[in-house]
């Protein structure tokens, strides 16, 4: 296992830290780990994996915060329901 360490400044530790309900450390993980999810950089079960997370605990939290589980455009949405119909 290899780690990275990260120095922030105390102004940088002054405004997070309100927003951490537990070490600095682990909020700051889960705001990687959520960004890299909305960027669909890493898919929900790796998210939840690297949460220590259920797949499906990750998405309705991820989703109380804002990051919908379903991001498509109309059109993506309208291209996968042609899809689903050819297949029936």
């Amino acid at each position: 296992m290899s780690s990275t360490h990260l120095e922030l400044s105390a102004e940088w530790v002054n405004v997070l830290r309100p927003l951490a309900d537990r070490s600095l450390d682990s909020f700051v993980k889960e705001l990687a780990v959520l960004e890299l999810y909305r960027r669909h950089l890493v898919s929900g079960g790796k998210a939840a994996e690297l949460l220590g997370m259920e797949r499906f605990e990750f998405i309705r939290y991820a989703s109380r915060l804002g990051i919908p589980f379903m991001d498509m455009s109309p059109e993506e949405m309208a291209d996968e329901a042609a899809l689903v119909q050819t297949l029936r």
